[in-house]
């Protein structure tokens, strides 16, 4: 629960420089003699650059950034505007989360300028910026994309040394039936909840119930995925506040330790966001609880209230996805094990080719989209295996799933490296192995009740004989899966032997 792998240090790296980027655009907006709110504009700005700007490559993420502000200063100039005009703002913030998730069809750059769009909107509502203050915050925003622009891709351009892997496409479908699409709605029907009823406790800091909606449907598919994020959410703002009652309230705004703090929440956050959402939220919270005591508005009731508006969001949220289009869980578990195991299949025709001599097989690019494929499982899974789901069957299929499809990806990897040793020679046994491992696929990826196609047993290969070896463990996991994979959702799991 609290430890969490990091290869290559990637998430510590990514981390501090998130820490310097964020830091040198709040420092540039200071050192041009700025306001105290056109600077924490700044700042939030430079953290969103560098946490949701992940396109696949590094000229595809240049592209993205310099594009922000065509989605954020119309929002921006809009959300000012309409301050004073409460049934006009509401209408258009409604509008503009509308627009935010359906962006999302349009791949990683959609979703960073839908994210970006929504921010500046929220931030507005969380600053009380006023109109006559918009020529400042256009200059923030401006010299914070500069800023972590700068640190990215000039000063520490970790990207360029290690290219970032391709996120998976999402789910396919059309019309109501397209994620996105589906998704948009949902999320606006949560947040015009989450509006009325947030206004409803509070008519200042209304805000953060319809971010909390928002934020909820980010990176999510299933009914059980969004459940599970928003108990997850309220759980890390629960422990946030807790800390903020010990952290920042005494603090009374102090710059020197607020600044000190916020920088390790920031790097909390980025640190903490792919292992733990609610670890990411508890950094969040904190950090919101220290910009409220600079503001010098903070105060034990404004944490309570901030409690409440996220209660509110994730009920919000939990209603929209339970009576509006709903997508069951184990629809979305089943769509994304399909396409798992299609790569499982991939990686090793690529590199049986490779092992027989084909100069143009690589199974690398599989591998990788393997691994985040499976990251993607894990996030599908995540409500069947939480320690609160009382459905102890499927906890249990969805363990045995989880396990065998890091059986099939330890299998795949090794295999992959054995392919990539020059001094490998092709096996005629290999041919045949792989036959199996195909066959397996096909067995588990063809539609329920289709005949499940003989597969001879073969003897364990020797330790001397690595991509045998390597094939056979990933037959023995892709048979185990039948099991679990094949039997109806509802009925207890008989473990074979």
């Amino acid at each position: 629960m609290f430890v969490a792998p990091d290869p290559g240090r990637a998430r510590l790296r990514n981390s501090a420089r998130a820490v310097v980027g964020v830091g040198l655009a709040v420092a540039v907006a200071e050192l041009c003699g700025l306001s105290l709110v056109a600077s924490i504009t700044g700042g939030l700005a430079a953290l969103l650059v560098l946490f949701t700007v992940l396109d696949s490559t590094v000229c595809a993420q240049r592209v993205t950034t310099a594009l922000l502000p065509v989605a954020g200063f119309p929002v921006l100039t809009l959300a000012t505007t309409l301050h004073g005009v409460p049934l006009a703002r509401d209408a258009a913030f409604l509008a503009v989360v509308f627009a935010g998730v359906y962006a999302r069809r349009f791949g990683p750059r959609g979703h960073a300028l839908g994210i970006f769009g929504f921010m500046m909107f929220f931030v507005t509502q969380f600053l009380h910026a006023q109109p006559a203050q918009l020529p400042e915050l256009y200059a923030a925003v401006g010299l914070a994309l500069l800023s972590a622009g700068s640190v990215r891709f000039l000063f520490w351009p970790i990207e360029r040394r290690t290219p970032p892997a391709a996120a998976p496409p999402g789910l396919p479908g059309t019309g109501l039936a397209r994620p996105t699409t589906r998704q948009a709605f949902q999320a606006t029907a949560a947040c015009a909840f989450a509006l009325g009823i947030g206004q409803v406790l509070s008519e200042d800091r209304w805000y953060w119930a319809v971010g909390t909606a928002w934020w909820i449907f980010v990176n999510t598919a299933s009914r059980g995925e969004t459940l599970v994020r928003g108990f997850r959410r309220v759980l890390g703002t629960v422990v946030g506040i807790a800390a903020g009652l010990l952290i920042a309230v005494p603090l009374h705004g102090a710059p020197a330790p607020t600044a000190a703090l916020v920088a390790v929440c920031v790097f909390g956050i980025f640190y903490t966001a792919a292992p733990s959402y609610s670890w990411m939220m508890f950094f969040v919270t904190v950090m919101a609880g220290l910009l409220y005591g600079l503001l010098g508005v903070l105060h034990p009731g404004l944490l309570l209230l901030r409690f409440e508006e996220t209660a509110v969001g994730a009920l919000g949220a939990a209603l929209a996805v339970v009576l509006l289009l709903p997508v069951t869980t184990h629809a979305a578990n089943d769509a994304w094990i399909q396409r798992a195991l299609h790569c499982v299949r991939a990686s090793t025709a690529a590199s049986l080719d490779r092992l027989a001599g084909d100069p143009d097989a690589d199974p690398a690019p599989h591998a990788a989209e393997l691994e985040l494929l499976l990251a993607r499982v894990r996030m599908a899974l995540a409500p069947l295996v939480h320690p609160l789901s009382p459905l102890r069957a499927r906890k249990a299929r969805a363990r045995q799933v989880l396990g065998l499809l890091d059986d099939c990806a330890r299998e795949v990897r090794g295999l992959v490296a054995v392919a990539a040793d020059p001094q490998a020679s092709h096996d005629a046994r290999l041919a045949a192995a792989c036959w199996r491992v195909e066959a397996a696929v096909e067995t588990l990826t063809t539609p329920h009740g289709a005949p499940e196609p003989a597969v001879a047993p073969v003897p364990r290969p020797h330790a001397a004989e690595p991509a045998l070896a390597h094939l056979h463990g990933l037959e023995h996991a892709l048979v185990a899966l039948h099991v679990p994979l094949r039997t109806h959702p509802r009925a207890p799991l008989v473990i074979s032997a």
